[in-house]
């Protein structure tokens, strides 16, 4: 069986791109996926159970925006409930994460990458089919495990709506 392609959902510059896995709704149980940290070692929704997850998805750090999109949910993590966890997960290498995050003084949200198995995009619906990258969104998934809120961004070149994604967190 191939994969569920999603057309009508995301622009790069104006043009259509297609995403591939399922399209999540708000209330349903957050999929578990498996990416890696800067040492390569796996990282599993399981290691955050229980806590408020708000997972930032960028194409690529290397652009201004998935730049600005990392930096201010870092600064912003200050101002949230104790225990709320930040992931951002891109596509870019462990190197690349860690070299930006030690460049941009990024140390209070976790950088994953889905470079290895593509496991997040695929649970997500965020895989970009032929460029191989993650389409911008947030997630922010319950204690109990569900996703309370979703926002894949229309256009790949724009930034998320942060304040509905803080306030879906508080």
């Amino acid at each position: 069986m191939g994969l569920l392609e999603r057309t009508n959902v995301v622009t790069m510059q104006g043009n259509p791109l297609v995403l591939l896995g399922p399209d999540l709704s708000v209330g349903e149980p957050a999929p578990d996926f498996r990416v890696v940290d800067g040492d390569f070692q796996p990282v599993t929704l399981a290691d955050v159970k229980n806590k408020v997850v708000l997972i930032s998805v960028v194409p690529s750090l290397d652009t201004g925006v998935c730049a600005a999109q990392t930096k201010r949910f870092n600064d912003e993590i200050a101002k949230l409930p104790e225990g709320v966890v930040v992931l951002t997960i891109s596509m870019d290498l462990p190197f690349a994460q860690k070299r930006f995050c030690d460049a941009e003084k990024i140390d209070r949200v976790r950088v994953l990458s889905d470079h290895v198995r593509h496991s997040f995009g695929l649970a997500y619906g965020v895989l970009i089919k032929d460029l191989g990258l993650l389409a911008r969104s947030i997630f922010v998934i319950g204690k109990d495990g569900t996703l309370v809120h979703k926002q894949i961004v229309g256009e790949l070149t724009e930034h998320p709506d942060y304040d509905a994604a803080l306030n879906a967190v508080k």
